[in-house]
């Protein structure tokens, strides 16, 4: 067991090794590059331990208010989408949901694009809230949405994958019917953001949306990583559980709520990226284990280590224009889904 956990934490270690590093180069690289030498310069300035030259008072202000957010951000939101798509895939007891599948990122962008083109003052159960009413319109989008897959997929006192996978398309396709009804609707310059909004991106990053994000998420992964060895229990099935000790149902209520909170606030700050939440705990169960104690943290890690990567790639690939992040996690995630389906139904086949 002991030498179970230490190979378990030197994953971790390297996980977060590549990550520091990983979070270097996003740094670096964008409109502006900035060599490592100044990146510890702006650090050691705000120390107080290196002062600033006038003429490079614009580089330390395109760094602080742009580039600083944009990559912690990114990093928030890729370890968001990857604890999500572990969690999930314990609670459905199955190596193939994540957030997109199970609808919960069309639901929560359901409802911050109704914010977006009614606005929070146009709608009179959302006015108080200000600032807010995105991501709470997000959350209640999302975990409607993913409550509904849920019930669905387990009506027989069981999880079904054919019916969560129809229940997902099916919500899904209801949740992007209305998307785009907004959309049609809304004036040109709402239409447009909320179609760039669904193709994901970092552009639009600030202090304020990375301070939320990470407000919210901190304290949920701190509540998730203790609950690995209930989810271990989990995929024993609900009734194994509940008769060595756990209360399966408020066990799933409470982390469906937590997983849908951190994936509604995050997906609306930065828009609709899939498929993260799907590729980053298998590639951490094929690295190393299935338990929840070791997948749970190295998830986390390499989602924030993928998403960083992705965004690099992303601001580089027809530069001096940006791709959305969201065209490029479909386009890596797509193909990797068939082969975790026809994967996963080969082995029930025999």
């Amino acid at each position: 067991m002991a030498a179970r956990h230490r190979s378990w934490g030197q994953i971790h270690l390297l996980l977060a090794c590549a990550l520091v590093a990983a979070v270097l180069l996003s740094l670096s690289i964008g409109s502006f590059y900035f060599s490592p030498a100044q990146i510890f310069r702006f650090v050691g300035h705000w120390l107080g331990l290196a002062p600033i030259a006038p003429e490079g008072a614009l580089d330390l202000n395109v760094f602080a208010t742009l580039r600083v957010p944009r990559v912690l951000l990114c990093g928030v939101t890729g370890a968001t989408l990857g604890v999500s798509g572990a969690l999930m895939q314990g609670l459905f007891r199955n190596p193939i949901v994540e957030p997109g599948l199970a609808g919960t990122s069309s639901g929560a962008a359901l409802g911050a694009s109704t914010v977006f083109v009614f606005g929070n003052t146009a709608l009179a159960f959302t006015s108080p809230l200000g600032t807010a009413a995105v991501p709470v319109m997000a959350f209640v989008g999302g975990f409607l949405a993913t409550l509904l897959v849920y019930r669905i997929a387990t009506l027989f006192g069981h999880t079904d994958v054919l019916a969560l996978l129809l229940a997902g398309i099916a919500v899904n396709a209801m949740c992007n019917a209305g998307t785009g009804f907004l959309s049609y609707i809304a004036r040109d310059p709402q239409a447009r953001n909320i179609t760039f909004w669904n193709l994901g991106t970092f552009t639009t990053a600030d202090w304020r949306g990375t301070l939320l994000v990470t407000a919210i998420f901190l304290p949920c992964l701190w509540f998730i990583l203790r609950r690995g060895k209930d989810l271990n229990a989990l995929m024993l099935g609900e009734d194994d559980a509940a008769f060595i000790g756990f209360d399966p149902d408020k066990l799933v209520f409470r982390l469906l709520i937590l997983n849908t909170l951190i994936v509604s606030v995050a997906t609306a700050m930065v828009g609709v990226i899939a498929f993260v939440g799907l590729i980053v705990p298998h590639m951490m169960r094929l690295l190393r284990s299935s338990d929840y104690r070791f997948l749970l943290p190295a998830s986390a890690l390499f989602g924030a280590l993928l998403m960083e990567v992705i965004d690099v790639v992303a601001r580089i690939v027809i530069r001096p224009a940006e791709l959305p992040v969201g065209i490029i996690t479909a386009l890596i995630g797509a193909p990797i889904f068939l082969w975790i389906l026809l994967a996963y139904r080969r082995r029930i086949a025999t």
